[in-house]
């Protein structure tokens, strides 16, 4: 329970003091800047200490952001039985329920951390001055608590995608045609006359070209075969790729 009131307060006490301009992409893998700062927990018994900022700096990477089906899911690894259960129950009853994946790339031991001997507003003002000379669109600044930080730092991240997926993500596809909105309100994906979604056929088919270029690995094309539940459709031309001329 003490846990979760830490957890819970530093929630409460997050801000955001600089906002990235950009958004998660839709077309291509988005790397996010982010500076965590804090008061020093040791401050607090010995004040006399500073002025200081703790301050971690590291980088956050999303692959493209992947659109998806309850029955997809299904078919991918690291789901709990009962994960799996309640995916089984969308895929009843509502088989074309669009979903997003983001794939993020986040190594602890990729993260710097430092002291600046300045109060907070002025650290503050010291990095935002850095980042307007590098010219970054996809920084953020989090001010967070400092021991437990990456608390602070996941509550922006949930943010950050959440808002990418409905100002950025939804929108594109729907104007590409791989999303439509049903009677419930709710994004469904489009699908081909073979019944394939749309989104997934391009995929597929990029990777096809990528595979027969020697750009990508073929057990990756078959793995996302089965994850469609199609490779039964496109197993010639997956076998056609091992035959020579």
């Amino acid at each position: 329970m003490k846990d979760k009131q830490k957890i819970k307060k530093v929630l409460e006490n997050t801000e955001i003091l600089l906002e990235p301009d950009d958004l998660i992409s839709t077309d291509h893998a988005t790397t996010l800047h982010y500076y965590v700062i804090s008061k020093p927990y040791y401050l607090d018994e010995f004040p006399d200490e500073g002025p200081e900022t703790k301050v971690r700096e590291g980088k956050i990477t999303w692959e493209k952001p992947k659109l998806l089906t309850p029955n997809y899911m299904m078919n991918m690894s690291g789901f709990s039985g009962e994960a799996k259960k309640a995916m089984q129950m969308i895929a009843r009853d509502n088989p074309d329920l669009a979903g997003l994946l983001y794939k993020m790339n986040y190594r602890k031991q990729s993260i710097s951390t430092f002291t600046i001997s300045k109060e907070i507003e002025a650290a503050e003002a010291e990095i935002k001055e850095e980042i307007d000379e590098n010219d970054e669109n996809l920084t953020v600044i989090i001010k967070g608590v400092d021991e437990l930080w990456d608390v602070s730092l996941m509550k922006f991240i949930q943010s950050l995608v959440l808002k990418s997926a409905y100002k950025s993500q939804l929108p594109d596809y729907e104007e590409k045609g791989f999303l439509s909105t049903d009677d419930k309100g709710y994004s469904v994906i489009t699908r081909n006359l073979e019944g394939l979604p749309i989104a997934a056929s391009e995929e597929i088919e990029k990777m096809f070209e990528m595979v027969k270029n020697g750009d990508e690995d073929p057990s990756k094309l078959k793995k996302e075969l089965d994850r469609w539940g199609v490779f039964n459709a496109y197993q010639d031309r997956f076998f056609d790729l091992f035959r020579e001329d």
